[in-house]
């Protein structure tokens, strides 16, 4: 194995517009790569050292469909419940329909479904912005507690009826609220109990970590194309509403090192190298199976996941031709808003991650050539 070619990948990043990344990769229970390079801080000239904790935005997912599923094979819940029988308040879902022209509010005909949540077919949209939600923060001073802001979700109408559309939503939002539900507790200490405790991923955390650990936080930067150069931002994630609220979309604060515990755990079948057993292998495998019928797939159409399905909460690829892709069927995972990208190919026990902080991301130019690079230098 020689990874030349996905160091100088890495360097002509930053050379052409991101400000620093981290990539680190296991296989066979062995880190077989890592390199970083660039700036955490540009302003301040700190240069990537590897310890750098970022916004893991929507790579968050990943996690929180796995404690999902973790909850699931306990036999807490079967994927086809009605979400009602657990949270009450999303058993009378209204739809906008267009009828005769005009948007109308009918009742829903279908129940959404537990595997809508993981599946992004709910029926939801991606609006923290609504007054049932603002309602929420003002009523409990900011803090936005999980449970209430799924029960404000609920008071919108839904896109669509449920299973007929995948959109991309605040699903995994309401699947935080509903692990809390079925755990008995919040998100995050259920997760701290069975994942980041167990693994020891002393670096993660839903919400934000404490202040000797934010100080170690990179820099978010957006880069400006009418300026030609990147600007850091406020440095914060939006989807972290307040205080008390877990986001299962886009909650997670972690290090590239920390959060391949988990990749490689999930690479290495649900277990991780020192025996702990997380998931079943069987829940892994259900994971990385495409959810979406041939007429859903119309909608999973974004430009940099040609080529893959849709299964429990990841992209998973389902056809190496079409997407001219070197990773086999079955390879899966997710990304975030600032450039974070994951790979986890259990048939192969291999594991990737890349890190960096830059909320444009350009995510369409970097995932395929980092999946390739990454099959072609092994």
């Amino acid at each position: 194995m020689n990874f030349d070619r996905m160091k100088a990948f890495q360097e002509r990043l930053v050379n052409w517009r991101i400000p620093g990344n981290d990539c680190m990769i296991v296989k066979d229970g062995d880190e077989i790569y890592r390199y970083m390079t660039g700036y955490a801080d540009v302003e301040a000239g700190r240069k990537m050292a590897g310890d750098e904790l970022y916004y893991f935005w929507s790579a968050s997912k990943v996690i929180t469909c796995s404690l999902g599923l973790r909850l699931h094979e306990e036999g807490l819940f079967a994927m086809n419940d009605p979400l009602y029988e657990y949270m009450p308040e999303f058993r009378n879902m209204t739809v906008r329909k267009n009828i005769d022209g005009k948007e109308e509010l009918v009742p829903a005909e279908k129940p959404i479904l537990v595997k809508h949540l993981f599946n992004m077919t709910a029926g939801f949209d991606y609006n923290f912005g609504t007054p049932a939600v603002k309602e929420v923060g003002t009523a409990t001073d900011g803090r936005y507690p999980t449970r209430e802001v799924a029960k404000a979700v609920a008071k919108s109408p839904l896109c669509f009826e449920p299973g007929t559309r995948w959109q991309y939503s605040l699903c995994h939002d309401v699947l935080g609220a509903f692990i809390g539900v079925i755990a008995g507790k919040r998100m995050r200490d259920y997760a701290k109990e069975v994942l980041f405790d167990p693994l020891g991923m002393n670096d993660t955390c839903y919400n934000l970590p404490d202040s000797d650990k934010m100080k170690r936080m990179a820099v978010q930067y957006n880069y400006r194309d009418d300026l030609g150069k990147y600007l850091p931002t406020n440095n914060t994630c939006g989807h972290i509403l307040g205080s008390e609220y877990d986001s299962g979309g886009a909650g997670i604060v972690s290090g590239c090192a920390d959060y391949m515990k988990f990749a490689y755990t999930m690479a290495n079948g649900g277990t991780s190298p020192d025996g702990y057993r997380y998931l079943s292998r069987a829940s892994v495998d259900l994971m990385r199976m495409n959810t979406l019928t041939e007429d859903l797939m119309r909608y999973f159409n974004w430009g940099q996941m040609v080529g893959y399905g849709y299964g429990y909460g990841v992209r998973t690829m389902v056809d190496p031709a079409k997407a001219g892709a070197l990773s086999p069927c079955g390879e899966f995972g997710w990304g975030g808003a600032a450039g974070v990208w994951v790979i986890i190919d259990p048939d192969n026990r291999l594991a990737l991650v890349y890190t960096q902080h830059m909320l444009n991301n350009q995510e369409h130019f970097i995932s395929p050539r980092i999946r390739n690079i990454l099959y072609g230098c092994l």
